[in-house]
């Protein structure tokens, strides 16, 4: 993917988050040491859940970040590396932190209807 196309589908995503403002999100993250051949035992992972409450660009530092319920996770717009939308409502960051340091973070909106 050229960096031309990566940059406006992240750009169009955080332009409409605001639809998914009061639903509640799954957040799964995982920091690998090699991507994207991995499997799910070769990460380590975290999970929360909150109702998304708020979703900014932060210049100072280049960070896109969301919130809500006691929960504020940001996404360094220069170390992302990969965004795709994996089904209905379902995202997947990834950032590159270093030559062999990923973090590949897995959004899910429920579905209000």
């Amino acid at each position: 993917m050229n960096d031309e196309l990566l940059r406006n589908k992240i750009i169009a995503f955080f332009s409409g988050i605001d639809t998914y403002y009061g639903v509640k999100l799954e957040v799964t993250e995982s920091i690998y040491t090699a991507f994207p051949d991995v499997t799910t035992t070769d990460g380590t992972w975290n999970l929360s859940e909150f109702v998304l409450a708020n979703a900014a660009y932060r210049k100072d530092g280049n960070r896109f970040m969301i919130e809500g319920s006691g929960r504020y996770i940001e996404f360094a717009a220069l170390q992302i590396i990969g965004f795709t939308q994996s089904g209905r409502h379902k995202y997947e960051i990834v950032e590159q932190y270093g030559t062999s340091v990923f973090r590949v973070t897995k959004l899910r909106f429920f579905d209000r209807y």
